[in-house]
Formats: structure tokens, sequence, C-alpha cells
């Protein structure tokens, strides 16, 4: 087997939207940068995703310098939003048991995001991860760990092999034909290929390059799996195979989540070592 090598690289800027998927990234302590630093609520603060909007698969967007996005969507004219000051105050949004105050982006973004979505939500932003968000999900967050708005820590990894492995599965399974699924159901982060399937359950310190990661625990997936990211239409898999045949701690499994350890620039192809 092929020493194990970092595949892709993917960047979501708003959460819940489709990202892009760079040939490098910088590495920050709550997660690759831009990745997840904006996100969409609704009226009573609580962040709106793909579990209840699946068409949000189908809205992009871009990261521009300095942080500012671009966003587009079927039927609407793409907008460009600026990086919003936060000195006029923050906006508190509620996810994964989180209340976390973030900066609005103002009334433009507000109205296109609710024109697509059909129902009235609020863009904000993370100015600030590192006072703004720490990990809290003992005992495999630690003090002094921070996140962006993705669900609970900086960075998701998966692996080729693995999804093989679970299409093999799903190929056997009473809903074979919605397989084989892409990659981009789990909306991972960093993709590494050379490994034998499931291998990543087993690791604890992984470096990537030059920069290390500590493995914090396995991520448990949703219904967003199972939205076709390029029609948002549903169907069953992948978690009627992974309730079938990964069931870790209680969760449906796939992928592992990474907290990082140094800071950096991963590329891809560089190697990844696993320390522990």
């Amino acid at each position: 087997m092929p020493n194990p090598v970092l595949h892709s690289l993917h960047v979501h800027p708003v959460k819940a939207l489709r990202g892009q998927a760079p040939h490098e990234a910088v590495v920050e302590p709550w997660g690759l940068a831009g990745d997840r630093r904006w996100a969409l609520i609704d009226e009573s603060g609580r962040v709106v995703t793909q579990r209840e909007h699946p068409h949000l698969a189908l809205a992009a967007a871009e990261l521009l310098p300095g942080g500012a996005i671009r966003v587009s969507a079927p039927g609407l004219d793409p907008l460009t939003v600026t990086v919003p000051d936060p000195s006029g105050g923050t906006t508190t949004a509620k996810w994964a048991g989180d209340k976390i105050e973030t900066v609005a982006a103002g009334r433009a973004a507000d109205d296109w995001f609710s024109t697509y979505v059909g129902v009235g939500v609020r863009l904000v932003h993370l100015d600030d991860p590192a006072v703004r968000r720490p990990i809290h999900d003992p005992p495999f967050g630690r003090p002094g760990e921070t996140v962006s708005m993705a669900d609970g820590y900086p960075l998701l990894l998966t692996t080729v092999s693995s999804l093989d492995a679970l299409n093999s599965l799903i190929a056997q399974g009473d809903h074979a034909a919605e397989g084989p699924l892409p990659m981009n159901r789990f909306r991972p982060n960093v993709v590494v290929a050379g490994t034998r399937p499931w291998a990543e359950d087993d690791w604890t310190r992984i470096a990537v390059g030059e920069v290390v990661f500590r493995v914090a625990k396995v991520c448990g997936r949703c219904v967003v799996t199972t939205t076709d990211q390029t029609t948002a239409e549903r169907g069953k898999e992948p978690l009627r195979t992974l309730a079938r045949h990964r069931r870790v701690g209680g969760k449906l499994a796939f992928g592992q989540n990474l907290v990082p350890q140094s800071p950096g620039v991963i590329r891809l192809g560089d190697p990844v070592t696993i320390l522990d």
C-alpha cells in the first residue's frame, strides 16, 4: 500500500453552502483559514443548515481576499458580502448547545438569503473564534481549544479507502441504486488517500506535512449526508448502511474530528504521518 497523502482540501466559507477545493490551505487554531466563518440564523437566532433546508446545497460561497465572500444561487444574481465591522455590536447565534456572539452582515445579505431560502434568515460572521467559541465537548475538547461555526471541531478528516468500503457495503444493501456516493456528501475539510479502510479509527495524532493534529473523536453523521449535493434530493443512504455497519459509541460514524496542534500550511500531496 502506498504511503498516506493529502488527497484533497475543502473550505466552506458559509456553513451549509457549497465551498471550494483549494490546492493549499492555512491551518489556524480553529480550522482551515476561511472555513465556516459565516452562517445563517433564523429569527430566533438558531443556525440554519441543510438539515432543515436541503436546497442550501445548491448555493455556493467563494472566499475573497480579506475574508469577504461572493455568494451565488440558482435564480439570483451573485452578491459580494464584505466582512462586517464588529464595533456596531453582536448578534447571538445558537448552535450545537452554544450561544455564539457573531456580527450581522447587513440587510442586503439578509434579503438575498431570505429570498433564496424562502423564510426570513440573517447572515452572520464569526469575527474572532479565539474568544467567541471554545470547544465545549468534555472529555474530548481541551482547555484553550476553539472552533469556528463548524458543528463542533476545527476540521473533519475522511479517507478515500473508507468511502470505497462504505460504497461496497451500500452496493450490497436495499438501496444499492443510491450508490456509489461521492465524498461531498460528508463535507470534509481534509481527505486522505493511501490508507486501509477505517484505519483512521485508530489514530490519535497525525501530521499533514509539518502540521500536527490531534484526532479528537469520531464524527457522528446526520441527515445532511443523505442529501445529493448537486440536486438537493434526499435518499436513505449512507445512514441506512452506517446504521448496520458503523455504529461507534451510539453514533453512525464516518470520519474523524481534528484539532490543530501547530500552525502552518498544508498542500495537496503532502505526506500524512501517523504519530500515535
